[in-house]
């Protein structure tokens, strides 16, 4: 195992999903989809974050609400909003656009309607009322990690599975990254999923999320032919969101 090359690729995966400082890649740079087995460990940085973030908030006494939307926060600055944007410019695409080609155009327009404006606030909603219907701490915080991870891990997948939609852009980048890396992704998230949460509470999250990118994926298959960035990046929204949905029914059970 080349060593340095797989560090290489880790920090590749911080530059492309986080705005966290990596330092400067001497050598041949790998590309994007060379490092998407690392996108399950950036996921778990991330949420790792996140989860330290809600986990000061409610040792200081703030409540659940203020703790999730803080957390949220966190994580939106880690990121640079990246996935948030992503899904606001696929529901502005799919929503506004009559054809293949006007929709692929009206998501690569940086400006954002009424689709991606309602798409961003419902996430954000959705997710912060997802967490302050769990509120124990002992389940949010490794929740917040498991769903980081996992919904990442979903991004590497249907960026195999899926041919890209245009034959530039960041999904045409990324595409078809090796199996073997595919399944490195897969298998690190796992792994994460079962030491973190109890096994049927993390396998009913983990098939909420894979269920719920793999709609966005399908969607995108039939509405545009395949994948572009944003694409993957609603993937993400709607698989963690998915999670976070089904963990408050799991826990109700």
């Amino acid at each position: 195992m080349n060593l340095t090359a797989r560090w290489s690729e880790l920090r590749i995966a911080l530059m492309l999903l986080t705005r966290l400082p990596a330092g400067r890649i001497k050598g041949q740079v790998p590309s994007m989809a060379q490092s998407v087995w690392a996108w399950p460990i950036v996921g778990a940085v991330v949420g790792g974050l996140a989860a330290l973030t809600y986990g000061a908030a409610f040792a200081v006494g703030f409540g659940p609400v203020l703790a999730a939307m803080l957390s949220l926060t966190v994580g939106l600055f880690v990121t640079g909003a990246m996935h948030e944007d992503g899904l606001a410019d696929l529901a502005d695409g799919f929503g506004g656009g009559q054809s293949r080609h006007r929709k692929l155009e009206i998501m690569r327009d940086s400006r954002i309607g009424t689709y991606g404006v309602a798409a961003l606030i419902l996430s954000i909603l959705l997710r912060v009322a997802a967490i302050e219907s769990v509120a124990n701490p002992i389940v949010v915080l490794p929740a917040m990690i498991t769903l980081a991870v996992i919904s990442r891990t979903m991004m590497a997948l249907w960026l195999y599975a899926l041919p890209p939609a245009r034959t530039d852009g960041l999904g045409h980048g990324a595409a078809r990254p090796a199996p073997l890396a595919v399944a490195a992704a897969l298998t690190l998230a796992g792994m994460l999923s079962v030491l973190l949460l109890p096994f049927g509470t993390g396998l009913g999250v983990v098939v909420a999320t894979v269920l719920g990118s793999g709609l966005v994926a399908m969607t995108a298959m039939r509405q545009i032919g395949g994948q572009t960035g944003d694409v993957m990046g609603g993937a993400q929204q709607i698989g963690e969101i998915s999670g976070w949905l089904a963990l408050v029914i799991l826990i109700e059970i």
